[in-house]
């Protein structure tokens, strides 16, 4: 009994791994990631870089990945105050993965 319940925990998926993929397959997450990797960005941009995007789902989203510590998050003063988000080190980590994945659905996902 003991041996098929260590057979059949085995198997699971690693529950940091179901971890990561909960937070970067929520809508829009991994997208965000994503374009911040071509550099910091203001909250305008990257809004316009996913296009459907609205502005409340991106500042969940944000508030999302600045918590987990992927975003960090800049004030720059002056009239209009702007808003800059930036991956830190721990979200440019992600990077060769996500060039993995852009790589997969260039080839696969083309029409």
């Amino acid at each position: 009994m003991a041996q098929a319940a260590a057979k059949a925990e085995a198997g699971r998926v690693c529950s940091t791994v179901e971890r990561a993929f909960a937070l970067l397959g929520k809508k829009w997450a991994g997208l965000i990631v994503h374009v911040l990797a071509g550099g910091p960005r203001h909250f305008c941009e990257v809004q316009q870089a996913i296009g459907s995007l609205s502005a409340r789902m991106l500042a969940a989203r944000m508030k999302e990945l600045e918590a987990e510590g992927l975003v960090a998050r800049t004030v720059e003063t002056g009239s209009p105050v702007r808003v800059r988000y930036a991956l830190t080190e721990k979200g440019r980590a992600l990077e060769p993965a996500l060039r993995g994945v852009e790589q997969w659905a260039r080839k696969w996902l083309s029409s």
